[in-house]
């Protein structure tokens, strides 16, 4: 296999929401929640195994994953999006419900998950000049209305997934509203095309950082608000109303988008947990300890001010793009961005010295 394919056969199946929140909504919730909150942690869980079987196997047989025909379409459409029909994995991608050329459809969440990947793709293209998530047009299947109650959105390697919540974490509806959760997932992408950055401990914690960061980002261009101006809060107005909080992840205050949220916000701070198959453990903590990145680049950017798409956004595109690899820590991460900053805008100038310093504010330098 090519080096690409072997990035593409290991990638993971990213989620929005932490397992761990999920399992606290089962623990406190009623009855249905419950159900739902388990139904959405078992789903989640058959699919990252049936992942790592097709991954092994793709390994042993030296073909690309994307050859096997039951992980999603084949199609020359730019972004086609299905619908499934409550089905589960292996009913995916479902029947075809929207394509390039058609008008918007009577099915809201046919029409937000179209609008989101196209506005995601236009951010990439318009800012970074990057073709899709492979830099080579890749098309952008997005799949709507999978599984029952089932409270969460995700990146499976190939497409994107959209269950319609209303399982007790996230109000029904809400996933395929949200412009910055369709960045976040679509930037899972991308990441697995370039650094590839592996999904446990502090790796997998730099993954989900850079999703959140530029799931911040297209939003922010999407509302043309400035680093000043916009809330840094990701996944605003989904919670269900019985979760105390205005949003699922505060990069301005880890620690303080709602009541289940155990974000640190300096290495002080750090969670050490275990990379195992426990959801409270989060495969070593990657969406907890993403929020010291995450709050990294909050205070690079709203120091170097202006837009934060602009130099702070490129110096994070270069990084994650150019810079990092599968095994990249905190450490690489942050000498990485300053390195980066310094031929990107002078060493010793004052964007490597503001990316230098939130570095250090949060005690990775």
């Amino acid at each position: 296999m090519t080096e690409e394919n072997e990035m593409c056969s290991g990638c993971p199946v990213c989620f929005f929401a932490p397992p761990g929140v999920l399992l606290k909504i089962a623990e406190r919730g009623d009855a249905a929640q419950r159900d739902a909150a388990l139904r959405t942690l078992a789903t989640s869980t058959a699919m990252r195994a049936q992942r790592a079987v097709i991954a092994s196997a793709a390994r042993r047989l030296n073909v690309n994953p994307a050859e096997f025909s039951f992980l999603g379409p084949q199609t020359t459409e730019h972004q086609t999006v299905y619908d499934v029909h409550h089905g589960g994995d292996f009913q995916l991608p479902g029947q075809v419900a929207r394509t390039d050329d058609d008008a918007p459809v009577a099915d809201a969440a046919v029409n937000e998950a179209f609008d989101g990947s196209h506005t995601t793709y236009a951010f990439y293209k318009d800012v970074f000049d990057r073709d899709s998530l492979d830099a080579h047009g890749l098309s952008l299947i997005s799949t709507v209305h999978f599984g029952t109650d089932y409270d969460n959105a995700l990146w499976n390697g190939s497409q994107m997934i959209y269950g319609d919540g209303g399982g007790g974490m996230f109000v029904r509806g809400s996933l395929t509203k949200a412009i910055d959760v369709i960045g976040h997932e679509l930037t899972h992408g991308i990441t697995q095309f370039t650094a590839g950055l592996a999904y446990h401990r502090q790796s997998g914690a730099l993954n989900e950082s850079f999703s959140d960061v530029f799931g911040s980002l297209v939003k922010q261009h999407s509302l043309r608000q400035s680093a000043a101006d916009a809330s840094w809060l990701v996944g605003e107005h989904m919670l269900d109303p019985s979760i105390e909080g205005v949003a699922v992840r505060s990069m301005k205050e880890p620690g303080s988008a709602f009541e289940f949220d155990d974000q640190p916000a300096h290495m002080k701070d750090y969670l050490d947990l275990p990379d195992d198959d426990d959801p409270h453990n989060d495969h070593g903590g990657v969406h907890l300890n993403s929020g010291i990145p995450n709050r990294a680049f909050y205070l690079a950017a709203t120091a170097i001010g202006g837009n934060a798409w602009e130099k702070p956004g490129l110096i994070w595109y270069t990084t994650l793009t150019g810079q990092l690899k599968p095994d990249s820590d905190f450490k690489a991460a942050a000498d990485a961005t300053v390195e980066v900053a310094g031929k990107l805008y002078g060493d010793g100038g004052s964007e490597q010295s503001a990316v230098q310093k939130a570095w250090q504010t949060v005690g990775v330098l």
